[in-house]
């Protein structure tokens, strides 16, 4: 694929440029335009319209997003979504959000982690159709994960033949598009790719707080746990390129985000970038590329960023370089989100975890040398394929030894098309039940010791809400994710506040202000 790079000095150039290029479109050509305001996207659009015989006026149709032109030998609709930098300006131009039966466009964004989402999503469209039935012109659109499994397409073209638009977690920005070739063709639109290296940036987002932001710095998983479905469905590690990443946090920043969350299905591995050089995939040469503790530092460094958190972080590659600068950055929330998954060495390894108990214990030492105040919190799954008696016991030994603040506790659920599915001894029922209860109950005692170690402190609380049951108070947490609620009002929300634990309610606080 060549590429061919041609200047213009002048609007006569690019109208010029614009009536060539329009002579030799043909049908099905995009074309797409980057620019600034003023560079002459609308005096090129107006030259291809000369070159398409279009007769009318061209104008641009940045508040009416689409503008259609049928006069000439091609029909020309010229899409202009420059202004829209947030999902909340398309009410500006006349769309609305609805949740009920006045919809007409329905899209369901899926998970597929656990096969009862699935299910899930099913009976969702069977609701659905019943409103398509009353509604004929409502477009229903499937997207996300579950679309990733070749047997869920298969069964939405036999039995969900109503779905009108499917597509993939590799594509999204391409949604205008796959709209448009849904109401050309009248038929059903399936476009899911196995895989991209491909990272589309600066897509507009609907974000649901104006103080914090979740900020993705990489796609996709390398690691394979046996029990889980994501790196099938996500695709291999992609990383962003720091560049992109400190651009998106410093216009967060101006747009009065204090803080932000560094997202990752495992931030350790952050740095295996790949970009598009003469038409081709490359991978960035070593020396270029940035480990995540250097991305994380040059986050900090943002003026008006105030609390940085990131997750998640694999135990098989936190390195000692990450846990220096948590340490030394007072930016960087001492809070650490480290799923174990087991105590158990040998279900460790049945589960691919690529570490083992010792190795992990290890780890939380060095961690806690630094930062003896850290909150640690993790992931346990009980019942996993041949789980015996002594390693759920090597499991609650783990907690007690490390002593999380709190602990996401699952009981294994089998997933279809993961290795972990078809494994010898499967485990009781009845015997993962009262396992999982023994575990809750050492959890919660554990959780509830180790939240008291911050009564009677001053912590920095960021507001995030009025309290859902008692107007009076506000709801926020404390750099360490410490859920606290105070007396205050809502002009408060948005702001750090310094804040007394003064009653420990379990799993909170209740607070008081000071100052």
């Amino acid at each position: 694929m060549s590429k061919q790079v041609i200047e213009s000095f002048s609007p006569e150039d690019t109208f010029a440029f614009g009536v060539e290029l329009g002579k030799k479109c043909k049908p099905g050509d995009i074309l797409t335009l980057h620019g600034d305001l003023g560079v002459g996207k609308t005096l090129f659009s107006k030259g291809l319209g000369k070159g398409l015989a279009i007769d009318e006026p061209i104008s641009s149709p940045t508040f009416t997003v689409v503008q259609v032109y049928d006069s000439g030998r091609l029909p020309f609709y010229h899409f202009d979504v420059y202004r829209i930098a947030d999902l909340e300006e398309m009410d500006e131009i006349g769309y609305e959000e609805v949740d009920d039966e006045a919809a007409d466009f329905v899209i369901f964004n899926t998970c597929t982690i656990r096969e009862n989402a699935n299910q899930k999503l099913y009976g969702h469209l069977g609701h659905v159709k019943t409103l398509k039935n009353k509604n004929k012109d409502m477009i229903v659109c499937l997207c996300g994960c579950m679309m990733q499994e070749p047997h869920v397409i298969e069964t939405l073209k036999q039995k969900y033949k109503f779905v009108n638009i499917i597509f993939g977690t590799h594509n999204i920005y391409k949604l205008a598009e796959l709209i448009y070739s849904y109401l050309e063709t009248g038929k059903q639109t399936i476009e899911v790719l196995d895989e991209t290296k491909q990272t589309v940036e600066q897509l507009p987002r609907k974000r649901k707080y104006t103080f914090k932001s979740g900020v993705n710095i990489m796609y996709g998983c390398n690691n394979f746990c046996t029990y889980c479905i994501v790196p099938y469905v996500r695709g291999r590690e992609q990383s962003r390129k720091k560049e992109e990443i400190l651009a998106e946090v410093e216009a967060l920043a101006k747009q009065g985000i204090s803080e932000v969350m560094l997202l990752g299905q495992n931030v350790n591995s952050y740095g295996n970038i790949y970009e598009y050089k003469d038409g081709k995939i490359v991978e960035v040469d070593e020396k270029d590329r940035v480990t995540f503790p250097q991305l994380l530092t040059e986050v900090c460094k943002i003026d008006g960023i105030k609390r940085v958190r990131f997750m998640t972080s694999h135990p098989k590659d936190l390195s000692d370089e990450l846990i220096e600068v948590m340490a030394e950055e007072p930016k960087i929330c001492k809070h650490l989100h480290l799923p174990v998954q087991s105590g158990s060495t040998n279900i460790l390894t049945r589960m691919n975890r690529r570490y083992t108990k010792e190795q992990y214990l290890a780890l939380v030492d060095r961690i806690r040398a630094k930062m003896p105040n850290i909150s640690l919190t993790t992931d346990i799954i009980v019942g996993f394929p041949g789980e015996t008696e002594e390693d759920f016991e090597d499991t609650l030994d783990i907690i007690r030894k490390v002593k999380y603040d709190q602990a996401f506790t699952f009981i294994y659920s089998k997933r279809t098309g993961t290795p972990a599915a078809t494994m010898d001894n499967q485990v009781p029922e009845d015997v993962i039940k009262e396992r999982f209860n023994r575990l809750l109950t050492l959890v919660n005692e554990i959780s509830n010791a180790q939240i008291k170690r911050f009564a009677d402190q001053v912590k920095p609380v960021l507001v995030e809400e009025v309290n859902h049951h008692d107007a009076s108070l506000v709801t926020g947490r404390t750099e360490e994710n410490v859920t606290v609620h105070f007396p205050g009002t809502a002009d408060m929300i948005g702001t750090t506040v310094d804040v007394k634990l003064t009653d420990c309610k379990g799993f909170y606080f209740m607070g008081e202000r000071i100052g």
